[in-house]
């Protein structure tokens, strides 16, 4: 008789991640809980006030949070694949640069930037030409929303060279 893993005796530990996105559902229901508490509670002429649909969404949350516990002990969740970090790094960084950059090079080469950060995030390797098609179509957005909608939207150099 062989001496392999017998898939019936092997046991895995409980999904950690699963453990942590319940906690955070947890968290966010008692945010809401606490918020919502502080609101008064005055509903009028009607049963239904302020208070009623956002503590709706926090029993909603927690009862997830508990249904995430139960399926992370029992093991319910697929084994993951690795994930590879550094996609996730480029596009933060596109985040971050667009909101560093908004105020200061404007709505079209910041929004530029993230387009290009995050299009290297997945995958696409030539900065060079992502960069300018970005800021391109960027420029394209900001024209149609700031012109034409009438909506405020940051100038940059790159607006003001044009408008």
């Amino acid at each position: 008789m062989t001496k392999g893993l017998n898939p019936s005796t092997t046991t895995r530990r409980p999904d950690r991640a699963a453990l942590f996105i319940a906690a955070v559902l947890a968290a966010i229901a008692g945010l809401i809980f606490w918020d919502v508490s502080r609101l008064s509670g005055a509903a009028g002429y009607s049963q239904v006030g302020p208070t009623t649909v956002p503590y709706a969404i926090a029993c909603c949350l927690a009862g997830l949070a508990v249904w995430t516990v139960f399926a992370a002990f029992r093991n319910d969740f697929p084994e993951r694949e690795h994930q590879e970090i550094s996609p996730v790094i480029w596009i933060v960084a596109g985040l971050a640069a667009q909101m560093l950059l908004l105020n200061v090079a404007g709505f079209s080469i910041a929004t530029g930037i993230l387009f290009a950060l995050t299009a290297r995030g997945f995958g696409k390797r030539k900065l060079w030409f992502s960069l300018p098609v970005g800021i391109a179509l960027c420029f394209a957005v900001w024209v149609i929303f700031a012109k034409l909608l009438q909506l405020s939207l940051p100038a940059g150099p790159l607006e003001h060279l044009f408008f």
